[in-house]
């Protein structure tokens, strides 16, 4: 018969192991920032200090505080069995997370909480787990706690996370350099706190506060990735899908097209990454943002779906379907919303391509004599010079027969040699920088002087139909006004 032996894991190693479980600055502080809402805090400051000889890390909360019995459980690893019930509003799962988000950045965590006149604090040091090669956890005393920076921020009840000895925060380095490479990734903290906890900083989630969120005295402002604000984007009917006695909620969105957005708006969803890594579902647990710009394999990524989202959530209650992981960086659906998605993501595709296309088809619809004609046959979609645009049928009839048809192939092999790959790239990438427009007013004149000597000659010509062709070029699509006074002095 087998014999039962007690194993447990060296302390040193485990401990070192968990250092590495793939978070990052800004992943760890957010899983911190879990525990504070779920505390229900609804200010919670971060501060960085590195100008010190001790660098530190300090998250300041003012949620309902733990008694010294609960700061025990909170400093243990594995506080909670994942597959427990939890709290409608809880946002925790593991209980690893306080310690293992720690443990990524700092060799040293210090926790104090306050409920009243009641404190307490208790210390992990790295340090100490490898020299005794044990769990030995500091449970600090009152002059302990009072010598602990920033303690004495703390409200009438909440709770102070400190990390010190920042060795994976600072990589070695010192001064300027040091300060530099703290100020990139607090403003990468930054970007990710204002999407991960947008609705709670905009006091979206029902049963949460609305929460004010710092870094070193800066207020986080929260970032909608469906743009809701902005009157073009459509949002499309609500599908719920039910699992057991849960609920999972789909909300699509499609985006404006680019043109539809102020010069503000669009350099503010740009630079937090391009359209096309945005697109995809949007998936929240209990009103956190877990995992986003994923389309789970059911459509590729792609130009055509850039403007199309998903907003997914789902309780707490569905963690074992979603496959949550330790960072609360993964999350796949399970298969019953992955179904329904593939239903409804036709929908929103549809939408997308048809705002994403529909400002390049008015090219073809706004004039009676476009320059260039789309053709979509049974090869596919080809673009051609429209060699019955009236300055290509003006200049064929100065030409001779033989030159007629040597304009006809030039302009066929403009047509042909068109840098669509090269057009799409720069496009769909930097929309707003594509500019075939000249801007010289001068030159502008001269242009509009030769166009209507090359249609009318010396005779009267008709005004009317002179602006329906300047428009039709798009040569003068920024100084139309110009245009317009041109010809009501060439032409009076």
């Amino acid at each position: 018969m087998a014999r039962e032996h007690r194993h447990p894991p060296s302390a040193a190693c485990l401990s070192a192991s968990m250092r590495d479980l793939g978070y990052s600055l800004e992943t760890a502080i957010a899983d911190l920032i879990d525990n504070s809402i779920s505390a229900e805090a609804n200010k919670i400051d971060i501060i960085c200090d590195v100008s010190d000889d001790h660098p530190l890390v300090v998250i300041l909360d003012n949620g309902k505080g733990m008694a010294e019995g609960e700061l025990m459980a909170a400093m243990r690893h594995g506080t909670d069995n994942p597959k427990r019930h939890r709290a409608p509003r809880d946002l925790g799962r593991f209980g690893l997370g306080l310690k293992t988000a720690s443990f990524s950045q700092a060799r040293s965590l210090t926790v104090v909480s306050k409920i009243g006149a009641s404190i307490c604090g208790a210390e992990w040091s790295l340090d100490r787990i490898d020299a005794t090669d044990d769990w030995i956890l500091s449970l600090l005393d009152e002059p302990d706690i009072r010598a602990t920076p920033y303690i004495d921020r703390l409200c009438k009840h909440g709770t102070a996370v400190i990390w010190r000895q920042l060795d994976r925060l600072l990589e070695d380095e010192a001064g300027d350099r040091r300060q530099e490479i703290v100020n990139e990734k607090l403003e990468a903290v930054g970007r990710h706190l204002s999407l991960v906890f947008h609705r709670f900083l905009s006091g979206e989630v029902k049963g949460h506060p609305k929460i004010a969120l710092t870094i070193n005295g800066r207020p986080i402002a929260a970032f909608d990735p469906f743009c809701k604000k902005n009157p073009a984007t459509q949002v499309l009917p609500e599908e719920i899908v039910r699992i057991g006695d849960a609920e999972v909620r789909l909300q699509p969105y499609v985006l404006p097209h680019h043109s539809r957005l102020s010069a503000s708006e669009y350099d503010y969803y740009q630079d937090r990454s391009d359209f096309i890594s945005n697109q995809g579902g949007y998936i929240y647990r209990n009103g956190r943002l877990m995992a986003w710009g994923d389309w789970f394999r059911l459509v590729p990524k792609g130009e055509a779906t850039k403007l199309a989202r998903v907003q997914i959530d789902f309780p707490n209650s569905l963690d074992e379907d979603w496959t949550i992981d330790i960072k609360k960086s993964r999350a796949r659906p399970p298969y019953a919303v992955r179904e329904r998605l593939r239903q409804i993501i036709a929908k929103i595709t549809n939408r997308s391509v048809t705002v994403h296309r529909g400002r390049g088809q008015r090219l073809f619809q706004e004039t009676q004599a476009p320059f260039w004609e789309r053709y979509a046959d049974h090869d596919g979609i080809r673009f051609a010079i429209n060699e019955q645009h009236p300055i290509i049928t003006s200049l064929a009839r100065r030409l001779s027969p033989n030159d007629a048809d040597l304009l006809g192939t030039v302009l066929d092999s403009v047509a042909a040699s068109l840098p669509v790959e090269m057009i799409y790239s720069d496009y769909s990438t930097h929309p707003r920088e594509i500019n075939q427009q000249s801007v010289d007013e001068s030159q502008t004149i001269e242009r509009l002087r030769s166009l209507r000597q090359v249609l009318y000659g010396d005779g009267p010509g008709d005004a009317k139909a002179f602006l329906q062709i300047v428009r039709s070029t798009h040569l003068f699509d920024g100084q139309i006004e110009l245009a317009e006074k041109f010809i009501s002095e060439a032409f009076a």
